[in-house]
């Protein structure tokens, strides 16, 4: 199927069983219909039953109406009996894309002109067949050229970044600012074929001696494509007090050719706007050089001879302006503003504005250019592309990730404290605003932020339809999938299945469902959910009588994936096959494994709870870093980056050695042994058993598999399994707990809702093991049972449990392994009564709210986060286990 990734660690998987073949499926776009084109290409994930295909399997791919389709595929995931589990695919940009496809096994064919890739000491260097781009292996420059049959249409590619001393909002009376250029540790070929190649680049920004912001870029490069895509990755490890970060880019040097009235500027606007401009001008002059000559300069052709020209206008040139830089600054998600010069030192001159731009610009000529664009470009903000010195032999064309002409990066922890110095302040303070504060917990110190951005090596000025088409591909690009149906059938994600109406309960919930991913879709943009740092996650609770989302106060604001949202968005995405469930989770998926986990540092692999700033609480868990939330996009999509994020997991449970999560509440000294760590064996282990999972199905680092199975195996052998209370003590070289052999009971209501249910579902089947078979099926059965049973089973009563209408999951769960008709009923009644989530008696239904009673016209509705989050899984998974028992 072509090489694995180089990030993988590949281990000897066992010997695939006699296999099944499965058939050929049938593909199409997310967004339906047929593209007008892609961003370079595109990457897409299919699972398959166990026991279909072996590692080595190939496949060939045909378009409807029957033609072959270049294709390069690789295996991502793997059954515990080594047939393939997940596959990755590509296609590249040789031709204009079908409505719909059919990947079977079968040999590929080749593209006519395959992608190669070549190494040196110095650089690395992949053809397209269109473009050869070569990227530096040391110094500041990641992309040293970019050739177009025989042409360097951009050069010099370098990430750049500036800081300040202190606050732009702070208004100080001196300030001092650095430049940082990009300086390159390590540039590797992570992944390579006849269709497809990644290339990574590792480094940090630099300024003399000063390195800091540690960044790593991939770039992806397709087979008969002229298009580069850039998943840009940095970590913030400065000093939130006195680093401010004021811009953040990567920059190209353009060669600029032709006489200044042949070089073109386009700039995107909303939807399918361009504004089409020429770095001279000789359209509305007081002279008119000539119908042809106006007509070829706005559609960006190369003018007739001046020769031909009206003289009187052809004698003036010089007097005309060169206009060489251009800016637009996109600094709000509801505003953008272009801008022009002739060059530095002299006067911006306004263009014109609008709300949203789409994020892609190009300068160039008839003879060629480059496109350069960022996705999610107003979501983002604030954001800016900048052209500078088109009207020289080398323009700079410049992807701004945080403008410029924005306020400084401020990461700054939002209060003083309030003096909540000790351990018990800090715990009443925790009871009114819910926020957990602690002094020095509140730092970004080691917190990422991922952004993808295109570059296009265009032959030519491209026509303003032909732009458009660009600018929808950079801000959508498109992605094949596999339908609902079929990615059900292969038995992945545990427990969901494909929408169902058949009969009028169902439709009901189904129905639900619907409207509430909706209004939270809504939400975003109604509460305006954006901004660098923010784009993706949504907010926590709701404060009825403002008509606000709880912003402002501590742990009701940000929703930091509290509850498994993340998961809830997921499995409503492979319910649907909808374009626009997965888009938002995608979102999410970017933000919260980037933004709210430390990445370096003292809480390196760890979350932060939700609040006011994604990094501001003190309560650093795995719950949160948690891969079960980051498992779906890997797989749907072959994303690197996100593999990256998941591997970086597998030795989270070391976190527990530096960082004692019950601090504020011990009454002893922690003292952690690392054959004893106090390791909870429900809601931290069942977040690190996901990173573990997602490991050992990548058939990675062996330790997953090994911690994976002695923890569920050893949690299972203890008197009371998942139940079991006590000191409990987990090994760290193995995963191991010590046994547990008297009955003893601790059960919280947030035990399994952080991914354990559904992480289980799927360990179960995985490890075949008649012990964590019996003893989960045992803790879901009790959960929501009387005390009488729970003590007859466990010797004590579970307490006065919580949210009640989430575990009716586990209900079913129990009710499905029991093959339990009255057990099947109970879940259902519970989904239905609704104790801490939505009863049946709530109506799904919004209310419009206008001024002046807020400040914008928005839908309130009776939900929070949480509770939709768990009442969607629970929804889901009830519709899935037991939908024969729903009355």
């Amino acid at each position: 199927m072509g090489a694995a990734p180089a990030q993988a660690k590949p281990t000897v998987m066992p010997a695939a069983p006699a296999l099944t073949p499965h058939g050929p499926i049938n593909l199409r776009w997310l967004e339906g219909g047929t593209p007008t084109g892609l961003a370079a290409g595109t990457t897409w994930g299919v699972p398959w039953p166990r026991g279909s295909f072996a590692p080595d399997q190939q496949f060939t791919l045909t378009a409807a109406g029957g033609a072959a389709v270049p294709v390069q595929s690789w295996p991502t995931g793997w059954w515990p009996d080594g047939s393939v589990k997940w596959t990755a695919h590509a296609i590249g940009g040789t031709d204009a894309p079908a409505e719909s496809y059919s990947l079977a096994p079968g040999a590929p064919v080749e593209p006519k002109t395959p992608l190669t890739v070549t190494t040196d000491a110095q650089t690395i260097t992949v053809n397209t067949g269109v473009v050869a781009v070569t990227f530096g292996r040391t110094g500041e420059h990641l992309v040293r050229s970019i050739n177009r049959a025989g042409t360097v249409i951009a050069k010099d590619g370098r990430l750049v970044a500036s800081k300040q001393d202190r606050a732009t909002t702070d208004t100080p009376d001196k300030v001092k600012y650095d430049a940082f250029a990009s300086s390159i540790s390590s540039a590797s070929v992570e992944h390579s074929g006849s269709v497809r190649a990644v290339i990574k680049v590792d480094g940090k920004h630099k300024n003399g001696g000063h390195e800091w912001l540690p960044f790593t870029v991939r770039f992806y490069l397709y087979a008969g494509s002229d298009g580069i895509r850039v998943v840009h990755s940095f970590v913030f490890d400065g000093d939130e007090n006195k680093d401010f970060i004021n811009a953040l880019g990567m920059q190209f040097t353009v060669p600029m050719r032709g006489e200044l009235h042949d070089r073109h500027v386009r700039l995107a606007g909303e939807g399918r706007g361009v504004l089409s401009e020429a770095v001279r001008g000789i359209t509305g002059l007081r002279r008119d050089p000539g119908a042809a000559v106006r007509e070829a300069q706005v559609a960006g052709r190369a003018t007739p001879p001046t020769s031909t020209w009206d003289q009187r206008v052809t004698s003036r040139l010089q007097w005309i302006p060169a206009f060489g830089d251009y800016s637009l600054s996109q600094l709000t998600a509801d505003g953008f503003q272009i801008n022009k010069r002739t060059k530095k030192e002299h006067s911006w001159i306004k263009v014109n504005a609008g709300k949203r731009a789409s994020g892609l610009g190009y300068v160039g000529s008839p003879t060629g250019g480059l496109a350069f664009g960022l996705r999610n470009f107003w979501q983002l903000h604030p954001t800016e592309l900048e052209i500078t010195g088109a009207a020289t032999d080398n323009a700079q064309a410049t992807v701004w990730m945080w403008s410029p002409r924005a306020s400084a990066m401020d990461l700054r922890f939002y209060h003083d404290g309030m003096g909540q110095d000790t351990f018990a302040e800090q715990l009443d303070a925790l009871e009114i605003t819910y926020e957990d504060y602690e002094p020095g917990f509140g730092s970004a110190y080691g917190v990422a932020r991922t952004s993808e951005l295109m570059f296009w090596a265009l032959a030519a000025t491209p026509t303003a339809d032909q732009f458009a088409n660009l600018t929808a591909a950079n801000a959508t690009p498109p992605l094949l999938i596999s339908t609902p149906d079929h990615n059900h059938s292969a038995g992945v994600f545990g427990s969901w299945s494909p929408v169902d109406r058949s009969v009028p309960a169902k439709a009901v919930i189904e129905d639900k469902l619907d409207f509430q991913h909706k209004f939270f879709r809504e939400q975003v943009d109604q509460r305006s959910w954006y901004g660098f740092w923010d784009y993706g996650d949504v907010m926590h609770d709701y404060d009825k009588d403002r008509h606000v989302w709880r912003y402002d106060i501590g742990g009701y604001a940000w929703d930091n994936s509290e509850l498994s949202t993340d998961a809830w968005l997921w499995y409503h995405y492979l319910r649907t096959g909808d374009a626009k469930a997965f888009r938002f989770a995608e979102a999410m998926t970017r933000h919260t494994g980037e933004v709210d986990v430390h990445h370096i540092g003292k809480f390196q692999d760890l979350g932060t709870r939700h609040g006011i700033m994604h990094w501001a609480d003190s309560a650093k868990q795995v719950r949160i870093s948690n891969a079960a939330y980051r498992r779906f996009y890997y797989f749907l999509t072959g994303d690197e980056r996100v593999g990256e994020l998941m591997r970086d997991l597998v030795d989270a449970d070391k976190s527990f050695m530096t960082l004692d999560p019950q601090r504020k509440v011990r009454t002893d000294v922690y003292a952690p042994q690392a054959d004893a760590l106090g390791i909870s064996n429900t809601t931290d282990w069942g977040s690190l058993a996901s990173a573990w999972l997602a490991e050992w199905e990548r058939n990675g680092d062996p330790i997953a598999r090994t911690k994976l199975v002695n923890g569920a195996t050893t949690i299972a052998a203890m008197a009371n399994g998942w139940a079991q209370g006590g000191t409990l003590k987990y090994n760290l070289a193995d995963g191991k707990y010590a046994p547990e052999t008297e009955k003893t009971v601790e059960v919280g209501s947030l035990d399994a809702v952080f991914g354990l249910i559904e992480v289980m579902t799927e360990v179960v089947e995985l490890l075949d093991d008649p012990a964590v078979t019996a003893q989960w099926v045992n803790y879901c059965r009790l959960y929501n049972s009387t005390a009488a049973e729970q003590t007859a089973a466990t010797g004590a009563s579970w307490g006065s449990l919580n949210l009640r209408q989430s575990y009716s999951r586990a209900t079913a769960y129990a009710a499905r392994k029991l093959e339990d008709p009255a057990l099947a009923k109970r879940a259902w009644k519970e989904l239905r009564a609704g104790q801490a989530g939505y009863p049946d008696s709530l109506k799904f239904a919004s209310t419009r709210v206008e001024g002046p009673a807020t400040l914008n016209p928005v839908d309130e509705a009776p939900f929070t986060t949480n509770v939709s989050a768990q009442y969607g899984l629970a929804a889901i998974q009830l519709l899935a286990l037991i939908p024969e028992h729903i009355a």
